[in-house]
């Protein structure tokens, strides 16, 4: 995805397929165009999910970009991690040998909505990203799904909250999120 908050981010909506897979990427190419195969030949029912020039020239510009600002968003990560680690808040892991690339800074807070209401009166906006588990959206309803399924999702759901984070967001900024959370968990154990 290319959605304009994304790491690499274009300024309007935009996303890329890849695969090593020759008859996948003929098919992909061709969905992506109304399942045209040539000009007025559709041959399944496609979409319209073209790049625009517009939109690629702005991500050929910020690529260079990408690594230096990943970097910046695991550093603010890890300022975060680093200065709230004796709070009860849990963290995504990392994989032996791998590193996240932080397109999100997420924590499970108990009692994260009384913590988010006090952010926001501090005029720090946080987000919830997935408020509901995904068998408990009405779309999905259909599947039959009732509440305490998937107690994992469920908790998650309840729990997670996205931190500011972005390459530029300044160390002073992320110090007073750092200490409004701080002032939170000291007021309400």
């Amino acid at each position: 995805s290319f959605y304009p908050s994304k790491n690499l981010g274009a300024y309007g909506d935009g996303g890329m397929v890849t695969t090593d897979d020759p008859d996948l990427a003929e098919r992909i190419r061709r969905l992506r165009n109304y399942g045209q195969v040539e000009r007025h030949r559709n041959i399944e029912v496609g979409f319209n999910s073209r790049l625009d020039e517009i939109q690629a020239a702005i991500l050929a510009a910020k690529l260079p970009h990408l690594d230096g600002w990943n970097d910046r968003r695991r550093a603010l990560a890890d300022r975060y991690r680093a200065a709230l680690a004796d709070l009860p808040l849990r963290w995504n892991e990392e994989a032996e040998g791998r590193f996240h690339v932080r397109h999100l800074c997420v924590v499970r807070a108990p009692d994260r909505d009384g913590l988010r209401r006090h952010l926001a009166g501090l005029g720090v906006r946080t987000e919830v990203h997935y408020p509901a588990a995904i068998h408990r959206v009405e779309a999905y309803a259909f599947l039959g799904h009732a509440a305490g399924e998937f107690p994992a999702s469920e908790t998650l759901a309840a729990t997670v909250l996205s931190l500011p984070l972005y390459p530029e967001l300044p160390e002073a900024d992320q110090d007073r999120v750092i200490e409004g959370i701080r002032d939170w968990f000291r007021r309400n154990g």
